[in-house]
């Protein structure tokens, strides 16, 4: 049987500060517009992160993000990460775990998995994970 789920659409963050999430994702990773809606103060767009992969944002000038939030993280992936820790930390955002090598301990039949990573915080509060390789 297969999977009625064909893959990841979006993920979707809230900012107080419209700008500076848009300089982060469009300007330092290379997002681009999809589609908006709404206007500001209360604006809203998807934005394709690449391969239709979508992260999709809201303006609420209220927002106060939870600690640790609600999405533990989300993982972009890419094929030169450390250019993009470059870019991100030019962007002055926090970088909470540096570029490193994991190897993934499988417990299933796949064998070990070779990872390069790193984490930072985004412009709104979000943990966010830049993930390469080339097996998954």
């Amino acid at each position: 049987m297969s999977s009625l789920i064909t893959g990841f659409h979006h993920v979707c963050i809230k900012t107080r500060d419209w700008d500076r999430t848009l300089a982060f994702y469009v300007t330092a990773l290379g997002f681009t517009e999809k589609i908006t809606w709404r206007t500001a103060p209360n604006r809203a767009a998807m934005f394709d992160t690449g391969d239709g992969n979508y992260l999709e944002i809201f303006e609420d000038l209220a927002y106060t993000p939870s600690p640790g939030g609600a999405v533990l993280h989300f993982a972009l992936r890419t094929a030169h990460l450390d250019e993009v820790a470059a870019r991100i930390r030019a962007t002055g955002a926090i970088i909470t775990i540096a570029p490193k090598d994991v190897t993934l301990a499988t417990t299933n039949a796949h064998p070990p998995v070779p990872i390069r990573i790193f984490f930072c915080e985004g412009p709104s509060g979000e943990n966010i994970e830049f993930f390469q390789n080339e097996l998954t």
